[in-house]
């Protein structure tokens, strides 16, 4: 009797299976975008999509644990400080590029994945493979992720103004409604149904996914619909791709060089690098959606193609420190001695393990 075999991408393949569905995702719908009541109908899907995504989150994140993680907590304002002030005060310098570089739109893209909270799972994997602070990297990826629900509007409204899609009031009113009050619903249902979700966890995590599939596909369409896409010549995306080039290495090494100047040492350091340095795909798809409506296709775009960068560059990074010496041991830094229930378990990033 033979056995059954699974398709599996090839291990050297650096884009996993959920990266390949997401680009499949874009293509059909370059070929059959939803148009008329079909567009409704995906657009109210995507809505609700959205709203179960954010309770999601809200009922996985143990607010207690979260709070126990604050023991680190010069870490974890090093990493929101990269994340939230850095990544935008760069974005901000990438105004310089317009018209040369990128075009208006993408550089409102761009400027919106600066302000995208960081990821959890892959900053868990990588520092995990570098052998470093594995419950800091938790800890402050959980952080980013729920500072992001209102950082993250916040910003975009402060620093994209009315190129964010014709941001507005009515924006605010949806951010509100569509993320923030489905987040709180889960925090407060969580004693009831935390059991559930964490006994139904692969289910769930093909709900998460398949969301953000739907809130992909309906950008996408509304893009291709509104013609917006004539704008993306192939100069563009190759001006596109130098620029986050440049943003990732510059984040790269000041998190990593910027964090031996803080006093850090190497486990800290390598948390600090790949919770800083990298952004989430799973929480800005949504926020974008939201945030700029028939603008959402461009302004994801930076996005996407920063994200397999990202995941490509810290595969290489976290290998590499994986085969550095082992340290002499001193005396023990703060976060060693502050590891014993420092780090809240993982708010599921929907993305697989190394996609977040």
């Amino acid at each position: 009797m033979s056995r059954r075999r699974t398709l599996a991408l090839p291990s050297w393949l650096p884009v996993d299976a959920y990266i390949l569905a997401l680009i499949g995702t874009v293509v059909l719908a370059a070929l059959l975008p939803a148009r008329g009541t079909a567009a409704d109908v995906a657009g109210g899907a995507s809505t609700g999509a959205v709203a179960l995504l954010f309770f999601l989150y809200g009922a996985r994140l143990s607010t207690a644990e979260a709070l126990d993680g604050l023991k680190h907590w010069r870490l974890h304002l090093t990493v929101l400080a990269c994340t939230f002030l850095i990544f935008p005060l760069l974005g901000l310098a990438s105004g310089g590029l317009v018209p040369y570089v990128l075009t208006p739109e993408l550089q409102a893209g761009f400027l919106f994945l600066c302000v995208v909270p960081s990821t959890i799972q892959s900053s868990i994997a990588f520092t995990s493979i570098a052998r470093g602070n594995v419950p800091a990297a938790i800890c402050a990826g959980s952080f980013s992720s729920l500072a992001g629900i209102l950082l993250t509007p916040l910003l975009a409204a402060l620093l994209l103004g009315s190129t964010g899609g014709g941001f507005s009031a009515d924006s605010l009113l949806k951010i509100v409604l569509q993320l923030l009050v489905p987040f709180l619903a889960g925090q407060f249902l969580r004693r009831w149904v935390g059991g559930f979700l964490a006994r139904h966890k692969k289910v769930l995590g093909l709900v998460d996914r398949g969301s953000i599939l739907l809130v992909v596909y309906t950008a996408f369409s509304e893009g291709m619909v509104a013609g917006i896409w004539h704008q993306v010549t192939p100069a563009r995306l190759g001006g596109l791709l130098a620029a986050e080039a440049v943003l990732l290495a510059v984040m790269l090494a000041l998190t990593w060089y910027g964090a031996r100047r803080l006093g850090f040492g190497r486990e800290d350091r390598i948390a600090i690098q790949f919770a800083g340095s990298k952004k989430s795909l799973a929480a800005g798809l949504p926020m974008a959606s939201v945030l700029f409506g028939a603008h959402a296709s461009l302004a994801v775009l930076p996005l996407m193609l920063f994200h397999q960068m990202q995941l490509m560059v810290c595969a290489v990074i976290a290998k590499r420190r994986s085969r550095d010496p082992e340290p002499e041991r001193g005396p023990e830094p703060e976060s060693v001695r502050n590891r014993e229930g420092a780090g809240p378990g993982p708010v599921s990033d929907p993305a697989v393990t190394v996609t977040s």
